[in-house]
C-alpha cells in the first residue's frame, strides 16, 4: 500500500525529522536511511516499523541537525583520499566514466566525524523514536483512507465472483444431461449397427459420466470462500496475506471445474471466472 508521513520533533535547539514513504510490495522491504549519529537505533527502529506494518516497500528518512551554532565538524583527509583513490581505481577497472565527486566521498563512513557530539547526546533516541512514530501514525492513515477504497473493489471482483459461480451452478444439471443424452444417443447407435451392450454396463457408464462432470463441491467451495472474503473485508486490519491465500483457492477451484467440464458455455464462464480472480488477486497484492 502506498502512503507518506512525516513529523519534526524539536527539543532545546536540537531537531529531529523523520520521513516514513511507502509503495506497494506484497512482502514488508524496510530501507532505512539514518545519520551517522543514529545508526546504532537501526535494530530498535527497525522493531519500531515492523510492528506497525506488515506489507508494502517502506523508506524512513531520518535527519537530526542543532540549531544556534554550526556544527564542529572533524574531517579526516587521510580517510577521504584513501576512499578518492580506490573509487577512482575501482572506476577506471570497470571502464565507468566520471570523476569522483566530493558529496559522494563526504558522504562515506569516518570522513565526517565529531559532528557537535549528537551520538552522545542521551534525548537522540528518545526524539527520533517520537518523530519517527509521528510519522508513521500519519503514513497509516492514508493506507487506511486507501484501504477503505480498496476494500469497496475487492467487493466489486468478488460480487462478479459470485455472479458467474451462481450462473456455472445453474447450467450444470443442464450438462450432465445433455452429457448423458449424447451417450445413450451413441449407444443406440452402435446398437442399431448390431453390436451388444450389457444395460448394466450402460448405467454404470452413465454414472461414471455424472460423476466426472460434478463440479458441485468446487462450486460449494467458492461459496465458501465468498463469504470468508466478506467477512475478512469486514474484520479489517492486517489480512493481506490471508486475502492472499483466497485468492489461490479461488484459482483453485476454478481451474477444476474447467479441468472437469467440456462444455463451451461452461468453459466461456470459467474464463471470466478466472480473468475476474486475477484482477481480484493483483488488488490483493496491495492490502495490508
Amino acid at each position: 500500500m502506498t502512503g507518506f508521513g512525516a513529523a519534526q520533533v524539536v527539543a532545546e535547539g536540537l531537531t529531529v525529522k523523520a520521513e516514513v514513504r511507502s509503495v506497494n510490495h506484497r512482502h514488508l522491504q524496510l530501507k532505512l536511511r539514518l545519520p551517522a549519529e543514529a545508526a546504532h537505533l537501526e535494530p530498535e527502529l527497525d522493531g519500531v516499523v515492523r510492528g506497525k506494518l506488515a506489507r508494502g516497500s517502506v523508506t524512513v528518512f531520518v535527519h537530526i541537525g542543532r540549531e544556534g551554532r554550526a556544527a564542529a565538524a572533524r574531517l579526516d583527509e587521510d580517510v577521504a583520499a584513501a576512499y578518492a583513490d580506490r573509487l577512482r581505481a575501482m572506476a577506471e577497472r570497470l571502464g565507468l566514466e566520471g570523476g569522483v565527486r566530493l558529496e559522494s566521498v563526504l558522504s562515506l563512513p569516518g570522513v565526517v566525524a565529531g559532528r557537535d557530539d549528537l551520538e552522545a547526546d542521551p534525548r537522540i533516541e528518545k526524539l527520533v523514536r517520537k518523530a519517527l512514530e509521528e510519522a508513521l501514525s500519519e503514513l497509516i492513515g492514508m493506507r487506511e483512507n486507501e484501504g477503505a477504497a480498496m476494500a469497496d473493489d475487492l467487493k466489486k471482483h468478488a460480487a462478479r465472483i459470485a455472479k458467474l459461480r451462481a450462473r456455472i451452478d445453474k447450467r450444470m444439471p443442464k450438462v450432465v444431461k445433455e452429457h448423458q443424452a449424447s451417450l445413450k444417443k451413441r449407444v443406440e447407435d452402435l446398437l442399431a449397427g448390431g453390436s451388444s451392450l450389457d444395460p448394466k454396463d450402460l448405467a454404470r457408464e452413465i454414472a461414471l459420466l455424472a460423476d466426472r462432470l460434478d463440479v458441485s463441491e468446487e462450486v460449494s467451495r467458492l461459496e465458501a470462500h465468498l463469504g470468508q472474503l466478506d467477512g475478512l473485508l469486514d474484520e479489517g486490519g492486517s489480512i493481506g496475506r490471508k486475502l492472499d491465500f483466497l485468492a489461490q483457492e479461488f484459482f483453485r477451484e476454478a481451474n477444476t471445474i474447467g479441468s472437469k467440464c467440456s462444455d463451451a458455455t461452461v468453459t466461456h464462464m470459467v474464463v471470466d471466472l478466472k480473468t475476474n480472480i486475477e484482477r481480484l488477486r493483483e488488488q490483493v497484492q496491495n492490502v495490508e
